[in-house]
């Protein structure tokens, strides 16, 4: 049996302005009970990336994750008891946001995301289990088309919605699919930061027609996830790339729950990113005195570096390592390492909401994502310009001008002389 749904994030297609390819995922047997560690076997990052060894310190207890996606279907075995509250911003869904919105498969992806998040498993080593199986679920619901709201308001209102009722993670395996986002995203995310939230993002993928990552992926402060196959090479197609990627995780044969029950085999940054909101959860319990700050810099700091030295578009700062980022000695910070909400807002957002009153026609330039560069810039000279070029020519044309006026002087004597 095969079946398709969009690469990695369902939401993908419903957000991007264009339209995203799909992407095989491979039906997995729904095995009586005394098989269904077959299911669990296929979990490889579980042991590959430290998770397992990271249970030996906590599995999540007490911390509180925010899915916003198409919603979670808390009735199926792995997830029981795990979604404890829920609403819904599609006008689609059910006041608790536990019943999938969106059309075919797409309904799927909440529900998926979460059980690689948080599932509880179907007992002693069988069915699917999260990365952060004591964790606590808020299933979020949003939809898209023409009988949903505005999905930019959406997905403010859901975060702020997140964050007022105790998230301390949000994980969010969506793009709009462009660099730069609404100034509505500007208050929401910035209100999760100033509550001391972690806003997990996924960067997206090729597959999907995303070959650069896109908002909220390319915000300041957000934890960006990239995409590896088993083997920890940057996947071709369940991933993209960016400036603003700060770790990667597993992307590809990735076993997850949909509802109703039964198991499917899917691709994408969809399933990484919560792959990697769990072990924030994992942090979180583990250092419950630790702010957002510090508990991404435990992440991106004790990551396996991977690429380039250092932050890597592809790979971020590497490998996550589940272990070490719960265990790890790791020297504080005093600002987010992934940049500052805040800042960005204050340079750009304020420069291009009121300009300078200029005469003729005026156009407004959007204000420039992180990572790119901003065209003024571009325009002005530097100071090695000015210093290099400027001050010299300014020199020659001194000298011009002083030796064209000797000329002049001179010409007009020998004519008034022979005027005479």
């Amino acid at each position: 049996m095969r079946r398709l749904v969009v690469a990695g994030a369902v939401v993908l297609l419903l957000l991007a302005p264009g339209v995203a390819a799909a992407a095989p995922v491979h039906a997995v047997p729904a095995a009586p009970t005394a098989r269904t560690d077959l299911v669990r076997s296929k979990e490889y990052w579980l042991d590959s990336y430290g998770i397992r060894s990271a249970w030996a310190t906590t599995q999540g207890q007490g911390v509180t994750v925010a899915v916003i996606d198409t919603g979670i279907d808390g009735t199926v075995p792995e997830l029981r008891g795990a979604v404890t509250d829920g609403t819904d911003f599609s006008g689609l869904g059910s006041r608790n946001g536990q019943t999938p919105v969106g059309s075919g498969e797409g309904a799927d992806h909440g529900t998926m995301v979460a059980s690689l998040l948080a599932g509880r498993g179907t007992g002693s080593g069988n069915g699917v289990i999260g990365v952060a199986p004591q964790a606590s679920l808020l299933s979020i619901s949003i939809g898209f088309g023409d009988q949903a709201p505005n999905s930019d308001d959406q997905i403010a209102s859901a975060v702020t919605w997140a964050v007022d009722h105790g998230a301390k993670v949000i994980n969010m395996s969506l793009t709009r699919n462009t660099l730069t986002w609404p100034p509505s995203w500007d208050r929401a995310f910035q209100y999760a930061m100033d509550h001391d939230v972690v806003v997990v993002a996924a960067a997206g993928n090729r597959g999907s027609g995303t070959e650069e990552v896109g908002a909220p992926a390319t915000m300041p402060g957000v934890l960006t996830v990239a995409g590896v196959d088993a083997s920890g090479n940057a996947s071709q197609d369940a991933s993209s790339q960016g400036v603003t990627i700060g770790v990667s995780a597993p992307s590809v044969d990735l076993v997850g729950v949909v509802p109703g029950g039964g198991y499917v085999l899917w691709d994408g940054t969809s399933g990484a990113a919560p792959i990697v909101a769990g072990v924030v959860a994992l942090v979180r319990a583990a250092h419950p005195d630790l702010d957002a700050d510090n508990v991404i810099q435990r992440i991106i700091a004790t990551a396996r570096d991977r690429g380039a030295p250092g932050d890597d578009p592809i790979y971020g700062y590497g490998l996550l390592d589940a272990k070490a980022a719960v265990t790890a000695d790791v020297p504080p910070v005093t600002t987010n390492p992934l940049g500052s909400l805040a800042d960005w807002v204050k340079l750009h957002r304020q420069a291009t909401a009121s300009p300078a009153p200029q005469a003729g026609p005026q156009r407004t330039a959007a204000a420039p994502a992180p990572g790119m560069r901003d065209p003024v810039g571009v325009l002005l000279p530097s100071l090695t310009t000015l210093r290099l070029v400027g001050i010299p020519a300014l020199i020659v044309l001194l000298v011009l001008f002083t030796a064209g006026g000797l000329v002049v002087g001179i010409v007009r004597y020998f004519a008034g002389r022979s005027s005479r």
